[in-house]
């Protein structure tokens, strides 16, 4: 699909994250006010404004007027696919409308991006074989890397939609119950093994009430973010037998601050990999459901300056979102309107291509170069930045950045 040009010059330009073929969307500051907002080049169109001036339609009542995107979510695809086809009729090159548009247009320079949706419920998946294999590697031996269940089912557990957090937010280290090999006992200490996990978040935008089908969880994703699950590895280690994570991931999720809907990744989709061991029915793909989006971790020392440190791909992965979402809905389980889901860590077949410290450090025992600094975890100050795009005709559908800065931990809230 070529690029669809905008009146907006900077729309047009082939390095720009936000074309119209894109139109993601989010919640700004504006006016004193928190509002719904569509990124275009290097401007935010006021979507609440132009609802309320009568130039958008989406529904017989306001969906917009609230700062969050759960509403017009909650009204089905016909409505996701009349909002972009709205905009972008108005957005066009040519539009006859310019001149009525312009004043609902804002600097995104500067602008104060908040959450882009109310998180209902957050459930985190671990569905890269390169990331499983990897870790399964480090601590269980290369032959019994992937647990028996993994070329089966998407492995998954339930967060903390509470500490999902828009990018820019900074970071507490944590602090928990830790033990070493050598220790005879856990102690309650920092975490000295914080971590990052490079994800892409689903956004689901209608409900369920029963088992749904793949091809059904694919209609029901509203759009994707950039997902940073943050994690304590030493706190994980004692604690995640035999229930998994708890404590080590609950501190904090990042997500980006843009949706991007899932029409404008549409020409991106991709085949998932070969299977070993084929998928039972009701998880089999009816067609592409991967997307070719390239990823990039940077890290930042503080005071210093950015070293990439990973480039993969979301292509890399075993299970995409809508066969996560079907899995989860099989039991039963109602899902609801902005539930987002966690991709998992999201890595490829090389060193430089994984996706969080552990796999890149390999468990610490092989540290990275920052410059003239070494990692083989995060240290207070450092600032992790997820950047993604799928990359088109002279065009790219950009994520923008999910960002986030570790802050020291706390004194001992318990005073022991």
């Amino acid at each position: 699909m070529p690029l669809t040009r905008a009146w907006l010059d900077s729309a047009n330009q082939p390095d720009c994250d936000f074309p119209l073929n894109n139109l993601p969307l989010g919640v700004f500051t504006a006016k004193g006010a928190r509002r719904c907002g569509v990124a275009i080049g290097d401007r935010i169109v006021d979507a609440t404004g132009l609802e309320g001036a009568g130039l958008l339609r989406l529904a017989d009542t306001p969906v917009l007027d609230q700062p969050a995107w759960n509403a017009l979510m909650g009204l089905g695809p016909a409505a996701w696919a009349s909002l972009r086809a709205q905009l972008t009729a108005l957005l066009r090159e040519g539009a006859p409308d310019q001149h009525r548009i312009a004043p609902f247009l804002h600097p995104m320079a500067g602008a104060e991006l908040h959450m882009p949706f109310t998180v209902a419920e957050f459930t985190d998946f671990y569905a890269s074989r390169h990331h499983a294999t990897n870790v399964g590697t480090m601590f269980r031996g290369a032959e019994n890397a992937l647990p028996p269940n993994w070329l089966h089912i998407p492995i998954g557990y339930n967060g903390r939609a509470s500490s999902v957090v828009v990018s820019g937010t900074s970071v507490r280290r944590p602090w928990g119950q830790v033990r070493t090999p050598d220790e005879p006992a856990p102690r309650f200490a920092p975490s000295a093994r914080f971590d990052l996990e490079l994800e892409l978040g689903a956004i689901i935008g209608q409900p369920s009430n029963g088992p749904v089908s793949v091809a059904q969880a694919d209609q029901m994703i509203f759009g994707y973010v950039l997902l940073n699950d943050w994690s304590a590895r030493d706190i994980q280690a004692w604690e995640y037998q035999p229930l998994g994570p708890f404590q080590s991931k609950a501190t904090a999720t990042s997500i980006s601050p843009w949706i991007i809907m899932r029409a404008a990744l549409d020409p991106f989709r991709t085949p998932t990999p070969a299977r070993d061991v084929p998928l039972l029915p009701h998880l089999a793909e009816p067609g592409p459901l991967l997307y070719d989006i390239d990823l990039q971790i940077d890290l930042t020392p503080q005071g210093g300056q950015p070293t990439q440190i990973a480039r993969t791909n979301y292509r890399e992965m075993y299970y995409s979102s809508a066969q996560q979402l079907a899995h989860h809905t099989t039991s039963g389980c109602p899902m609801r309107v902005g539930d987002l889901l966690g991709s998992g860590t999201i890595s490829g077949p090389t060193k430089d291509s994984c996706g969080s410290l552990l796999e890149l450090s390999w468990g610490g025992k092989t540290p990275l170069n920052i410059g003239p600094l070494t990692r083989s975890f995060l240290e207070d100050g450092d600032t992790i930045t997820l950047r993604g795009a799928a990359i088109g005709d002279g065009y790219r559908i950009g994520f923008g950045t999910c960002e986030g800065t570790l802050l020291p931990a706390l004194p001992d809230p318990y005073g022991s």
